[in-house]
């Protein structure tokens, strides 16, 4: 489901993370800001409607690129479903594939309205398109493209036609070369196939028929020059002299196609080394951008920490968004809450608080639950263990009517209070703080405008 665009629902395409938490496609983000005005977060409004907050505006620049999620779905397994197609690979190769699948179903584009299979456009091309027929200057006639290329080639190249212009071109069971040899026979697509691939084969036989010809031509002229009339000599000269011509003009196709052949082939490995190039330029520049990202994040994180620490044992803890957060509380999404760390002192213990909205233990979906933690300091060395200061909570009163207040010392035999040993030790406190029916009531004010402040007094004497 991560994988999945909040728009259209389809695999996400250079994916998006909004300020709400969602992702979408690039592409869906910039229509929905494009054609909606002050565009809200359509999963926002289907996870609960009533906790919409301003994270939840959609704005290109209010959303990030998600590298990672991008790079999870490069690497997705996946296979085409087009019908007939094996090709099975990773997703960052699917859409060459796409590209170049020989089963895909693609317009013609003659414009001639027919979709046909990749592999069969060819085909199509030569024996269906209507809009890729030529007429025949001689006779007048409508005629394919690989028919019309053979009888160009025959008829205007050499100034001769093996055949009557007004009779069919193909006679339907046998290969043009059968003149000379070939003894190939079959339907009009096999004999097509068979004419584009046995170009040299017939080339050997028009070169092994010249060679009788001129062989036959030369002892009937010795032996009995005499007895043959002149118009006969004239006709068998004029018959070599074409097949000449057909081979000349046989060779000079072969030798140009394979030019291009190799001139196309050099063209594509420059174009492969390009790509590649671009490629790993992309490559770099993206593993710059994640590295800076992550950099700036830190940066804000350091900003962020700097702005609200405390270093002389008193912290107010301003709570914004408390009732979608409550919510999320109630359903599991986001538990409890950890507020910034701050300090007793300057170089004194590190600490930070801890509430769950919905209570946790004996206070669980009855009461707000607030702890104190004790985290792992810079200078937790030089300080006398266990912590043994007393701790005074306060719920804020916006009214300053009837603050919530409770305090505790710490248990010196709780792991709680001793030197930490992870990043932080067990939470320690009040697990029914305040009853959330009181917290709710309108007639306090301990939320308002959907934002609380707790207080936290660590006394340092």
């Amino acid at each position: 489901q991560k994988y999945l665009c909040s728009s259209c629902n389809n695999v996400l395409k250079k994916a998006l993370q909004t300020l709400c938490g969602h992702r979408y496609c690039s592409a869906c983000l910039s229509w929905i800001v494009r054609n909606n005005k002050n565009a809200i977060c359509q999963k926002c409004k289907e996870e609960d409607p009533s906790t919409l907050s301003e994270e939840s505006l959609l704005a290109e620049e209010r959303a990030f690129g998600d590298a990672a999620i991008n790079k999870e779905i490069s690497e997705l397994k996946v296979r085409c479903v087009t019908l007939g197609c094996s090709w099975s690979g990773i997703m960052k190769n699917f859409e060459e594939h796409q590209s170049l699948c020989e089963y895909a179903l693609i317009p013609c584009h003659t414009g001639c309205g027919h979709v046909v299979m990749r592999k069969k456009l060819a085909d199509h091309l030569e024996n269906g398109c209507v809009n890729n027929m030529t007429m025949c200057q001689k006779c007048k006639k409508s005629l394919s493209s690989s028919e019309y290329q053979v009888r160009t080639f025959l008829c205007f190249k050499l100034g001769l036609c093996i055949n009557n212009c007004s009779a069919p071109l193909i006679n339907g069971d046998g290969c043009y070369f059968s003149e000379v040899g070939c003894s190939f026979k079959g339907s009009k697509e096999k004999i097509k196939e068979h004419e584009k691939t046995a170009v040299g084969a017939h080339m050997l036989l028009l070169l092994q028929h010249i060679r009788q010809l001129k062989a036959s031509l030369f002892n009937a002229t010795k032996a009995a020059n005499s007895f043959i009339p002149q118009s006969e000599l004239r006709r068998n000269e004029n018959k070599l002299h074409v097949f000449e011509n057909i081979v000349a003009v046989l060779n000079k196709e072969v030798e140009t196609s394979n030019l291009e052949i190799a001139a196309f082939r050099r063209q594509s490995e420059l174009d492969q080394n390009l790509i590649r190039g671009l490629e790993l330029k992309i490559a770099e520049l993206h593993r710059c951008l994640t590295q800076k990202d992550a950099g700036l994040s830190t940066l804000h994180k350091s900003l962020l920490f700097s702005e609200q620490a405390s270093y002389d044992g008193v912290f107010l803890w301003k709570i914004t968004d408390v009732g979608r957060k409550l919510q999320d509380s109630v359903t599991g999404r986001t538990v409890s809450l950890y507020s910034p760390a701050f300090y007793t002192a300057k170089y004194g213990y590190k600490v930070c608080l801890r509430v769950y909205l919905n209570g946790d233990g004996t206070g669980k979906g009855t009461h707000m639950s607030l702890f104190f933690v004790v985290m792992k300091g810079d200078y937790d060395a030089l300080l006398p263990w266990p912590f043994k200061h007393k701790v005074t909570f306060m719920l804020l009163d916006q009214n300053n009517r009837e603050h919530i207040i409770d305090a505790f010392r710490p248990d010196l035999t709780s792991a709680s209070f001793q030197r930490p040993v992870n990043e932080m030790n067990v939470a320690s406190g009040c697990p029914m703080f305040l009853p959330l029916s009181k917290l709710q009531s309108p007639k306090y004010a301990y939320v308002k405008e959907d934002t609380l402040f707790l207080k936290c007094i660590i006394e340092t004497n």
